[in-house]
């Protein structure tokens, strides 16, 4: 029921206990499986459950590579935050045969994420660079923006008092910069590998 002046408010279906479907539906099974059973499992659970169809197991291991493989297969698209809405975009790119020739633009795509989940994400953007496209991200986490080929910072400080080009470079060259707030971060994070 939506209410414009308080949250939505969900009641489940007396007829189908809230599995969306009507029992004609939930009688087919494929591996003693239903449908609704199907979208209740995670990513990784389904990545499994499908493992001989290699179709359907190679699209989520590419969303399980991107960092979303706790995401359940018929969670609402409109409960994804930005962050996960950018991996499920970027799972779709990373399934298309690649040019070589695409811009990627990632804004925060590491918010939320726990620190093995923002290695895979490094390792997938690293495999479409490697594949000879470009990626841009805006980001504030210091370990991805050491793996980065090419640094624009921009400050000196947030806000109306930010904007302005403060250094470009490797890594190690915004790090030797006295002026840049992010290169003393940088520096840091250059020397714990």
């Amino acid at each position: 029921i939506e209410m414009h002046f308080l949250p939505d408010v969900y009641v489940t279906c007396d007829v189908c206990q809230g599995k969306r479907y009507n029992r004609e539906t939930l009688d087919v099974r494929y591996k003693g499986k239903n449908i609704s059973d199907v979208l209740n499992m995670t990513v990784n659970e389904a990545r499994d459950f499908f493992g001989k169809i290699k179709k359907i197991k190679t699209r989520l291991q590419t969303l399980a590579d991107v960092g979303l493989g706790y995401v359940r297969l018929g969670q609402p698209a409109t409960t994804l935050s930005g962050g996960e809405a950018q991996r499920v975009k970027l799972s779709r790119e990373l399934g298309k045969r690649t040019t070589g020739k695409t811009v990627y633009i990632l804004d925060e795509p590491t918010t939320g994420l726990h620190f093995a989940d923002i290695q895979r994400l490094l390792d997938v953007l690293n495999r479409l660079a490697n594949a000879g496209n470009t990626i841009i991200v805006i980001e504030h986490n210091m370990d991805v923006i050491k793996s980065a080929d090419y640094i624009i910072d921009l400050g000196p400080e947030g806000g109306d008092k930010g904007g302005h080009v403060v250094g470009c470079g490797t890594p190690e060259e915004i790090a030797e910069l006295p002026e840049s707030h992010s290169g003393r971060f940088l520096s840091k994070a250059l020397t714990h590998f």
